[in-house]
């Protein structure tokens, strides 16, 4: 198997599984560069040359009632997609995150006979801890991005390996904040907002205005505070009424795509709770994480949480080192208080710098090596 190109059948469903797929990739080419992968991905996944059968936000749903109405569709790519792999086996499926697509579907996969591999943990640690138990009889292996979850699977009997997390290999220890605001053609002197309110339609839909009426609260207080706002992939259309909407007038720099330089240039981050916030921890930013569902998902999920915490950073850290407003608490006020407190907070910025830092060097661990080696040798057993 060592020199032979495998057909590797990938599946990522959103913007951050996308990455993390595209990350991935990268290191199976080092290995294996006549790779030939395909199946659903996104826009990083296709600048690698990925054979997208499905666009990756055809999975992108917000909660249980966004996924409740998009089930219908869902349901059938995921038949018709194991219908075709089962039909033309490949070497080996990799399923990037998106748990609640991915894990039936690597079932029916090793039932037949093909290897399934599960990239990223679900948070069995944070919820759903029943997951372990479907996880073992879907997988053959899983790829974890943090240090605690191998054990977890262990005891579940599902063979796992810690790789690191790829985006702390790919950000630097040191962020480039001057180039960065270069490229931003902002200044050094600028005090810098990045507003994130996230990647999906459900999120924007939910979180987007009351981002955007703390953001015009923020102007009004503050009136030198530049704002910049990354705009994720097919995004705009919905984001644009909304900024006419909630904060009109108001100086926002609209980025195409561009979060990271974003992170690396602003001195505080206005961010939705997901893979962002991690990021945003390795720019070493203080960040202000809010979120919003539907007020039954959210019912929902808040019976089977186990952690106070939702934001990574908290999570991983264990303990409130930034602070989270979350559904009610989600509102502009809250917000831009919070906001303003964190930037007023100099020696707590100080603070979260060291303490991001060590989070970033206990997650890099050249992610697509490890995870290139792990799957080498399951592809070989």
């Amino acid at each position: 198997m060592t020199g032979e190109a495998p057909r590797l059948a990938m599946v990522a469903g959103e913007a951050s599984g996308d990455l993390l797929a595209a990350l991935l990739l990268s290191g199976l080419r080092q290995r294996w560069p006549g790779v030939r992968p395909f199946g659903i991905g996104g826009p990083r996944l296709a600048e690698q040359g990925f054979d997208a059968w499905w666009p990756h936000h055809k999975l992108a749903v917000h909660g249980y009632v966004d996924a409740l109405r998009h089930y219908r569709e869902i349901a059938g790519i995921r038949r018709e997609l194991a219908a075709r792999l089962l039909l033309a086996p490949p070497r080996a499926f990799i399923g990037i995150d998106a748990p609640d697509f991915n894990l039936g579907l690597e079932a029916k996969l090793k039932a037949a006979g093909i290897k399934s591999i599960h990239f990223v943990c679900p948070s069995i640690w944070a919820w759903r801890g029943g997951r372990a138990q479907t996880m073992a009889r879907s997988v053959d292996h899983v790829l974890c991005l943090f240090p605690f979850e191998p054990e977890l699977l262990h005891r579940a009997g599902v063979p796992a390996s810690y790789v690191g997390h790829p985006l702390a290999d790919v950000i630097p220890l040191q962020p480039p904040r001057e180039a960065a605001r270069l490229s931003l053609g902002l200044q050094p002197h600028d005090t810098v907002v990045a507003v994130l309110p996230g990647s999906r339609q459900g999120e924007i839909r939910h979180v987007g205005p009351p981002f955007l009426q703390a953001v015009a609260l923020l102007h009004q207080r503050r009136p030198a505070l530049r704002f910049v706002l990354p705009v994720g992939a097919g995004l705009q259309p919905a984001l644009l009424p909304l900024i006419e909407l909630y904060a009109p007038g108001v100086p926002l720099l609209l980025l195409d795509g561009r979060s990271h330089e974003a992170l690396a240039a602003c001195d505080i981050t206005l961010i939705a709770s997901g893979t962002a916030t991690l990021e945003a921890a390795l720019f070493k930013r203080p960040m202000v994480i809010g979120y919003r569902i539907h007020a039954l998902s959210y019912q929902l999920m808040k019976r089977m949480q186990y952690q106070p915490w939702v934001g990574l950073p908290n999570i991983l850290c264990g303990e409130f080192v930034v602070p989270e407003h979350i559904q009610a608490d989600c509102n502009a006020s809250t917000l831009a208080d919070s906001v303003i407190a964190q930037l007023d907070d100099t020696a707590n910025a100080a603070r979260l710098v060291a303490r991001f830092t060590e989070l970033h060097h206990l997650l890099k661990r050249d992610t697509a090596r490890c995870a290139t080696d792990a799957i080498a040798q399951i592809l070989e057993a």
